[in-house]
């Protein structure tokens, strides 16, 4: 067993605490990592939060970036090999095949369920696996399918959200709504996957990039990071601003919020023919305009992960980091591992827009 320290949901209602634990070794296709950096998620506050009692203790964290301590005799990933991880999938169903791995089968039980084979906390099995990784934790076992290669230059930090909101927001513009150059788009909710949509805009040669939030600092983000124009949402004319200032309409808009009365603004504020990528959750159920929807040809579209093939698609956002097309350093604020407590409070506040956990010194 290998000792580690980790984040761990206790009790109901409560945040995690660290707190040491064990991990067995990887077995099969499955690769042991050291956390170098792991962001804290919106998701991770959010199933936390409603996570049952009986599945207790649990670690979180789906946005790990590491190197290879060691390595199952199938999982085909060298030891010592810098990585980041990602979401699972199972490799098997017709979606996995067709390379749609978000949109596998089994997403949901190794992504959001949770095993109780692999982490110990003394002497009881503990639920691990979130997102097949539970990257929370100074070690995390992962499988080789969402055991992504990264170069070594890579900064932990800045790898890290790779592997979720970076990859959702700028796939969710590159590979989902794949806009033509000058085309115009929306972005309501400029958190962390908002604020990778609107850099993604930017980097596909969009027009006019409208950033819809109602924190002002997240709006003049926005803007250094490429928004040509901000909305504050809650001003009584919004939507008539977004349709000017989109010359009519939006061809696309992306909702990270999954706010229902938002969801029915987009659709109010696009140009016939345009698209709605729906990326929050959130309500389960929202009301549409279907009578705008049909007459005006609309398209709501539900996006996960960015429609990414991850061991293609984050490589390729590594290079947008090196580059500088993705300046993350803009978006991340730094927490020593042993600041978890503050790093997860600020996540939960909101106070900072992408908060990661760097181990080490």
């Amino acid at each position: 067993m290998i000792d580690a320290r980790a984040a761990v949901l206790l009790d109901a209602g409560a945040d995690p605490e660290l707190t040491g634990i064990r991990i067995r070794p990887p077995v099969g296709d499955e690769v042991l990592v050291r956390i170098d950096a792991v962001g804290i998620c919106h998701t991770d506050i959010s199933v936390a939060a409603r996570w049952p009692q009986r599945r207790m203790p649990m670690v979180f964290g789906h946005e790990g970036a590491g190197t290879v301590e060691a390595a199952g005799p199938s999982a085909g990933v060298a030891v010592g090999r810098r990585v980041v991880l990602t979401f699972a999938s199972c490799g098997e169903c017709p979606n996995c095949v067709e390379g749609r791995p978000a949109y596998c089968r089994r997403s949901t039980d190794l992504n959001l369920r949770g095993a109780r084979d692999a982490l110990h906390l003394g002497d009881e099995a503990i639920t691990g696996g979130f997102f097949g990784q539970s990257s929370l934790a100074t070690y995390a076992l992962a499988s080789a399918r969402n055991t992504v290669p990264v170069d070594d230059d890579l900064d932990p930090a800045l790898a890290a959200p790779l592997g979720c909101s970076v990859q959702t927001g700028v796939g969710t513009v590159l590979n989902t709504i794949a806009p033509q150059r000058g085309d115009t788009l929306v972005v309501y909710g400029v958190g962390a996957v908002g604020l990778s949509a609107v850099m993604g805009a930017r980097i596909a040669g969009c027009g006019d990039i409208v950033a819809v939030d109602p924190v002002p600092e997240r709006r003049a983000l926005a803007a250094e990071l490429g928004a040509t124009a901000t909305v504050d949402p809650t001003s009584a004319d919004a939507t008539a601003e977004i349709v000017e200032l989109t010359g009519g309409g939006a061809h696309a808009a992306i909702d990270t919020t999954a706010i229902p009365d938002v969801l029915a603004g987009a659709l109010t504020a696009l140009r016939a023919r345009g698209t709605l990528a729906i990326v929050g959750l959130g309500a389960p159920t929202a009301a549409l305009p279907v009578g705008l929807i049909m007459g005006s040809g609309l398209t709501v579209r539900g996006v996960v992960e960015g429609d990414s093939e991850p061991h293609t698609f984050i490589p390729r956002l590594a290079g947008l980091v090196r580059s500088g097309e993705l300046p993350l350093e803009k978006v991340v604020t730094r927490y020593r591992f042993d600041d978890f407590g503050d790093g997860w409070s600020a996540a939960k506040s909101g106070r900072v827009v992408k908060p990661v956990l760097v181990t080490g010194s």
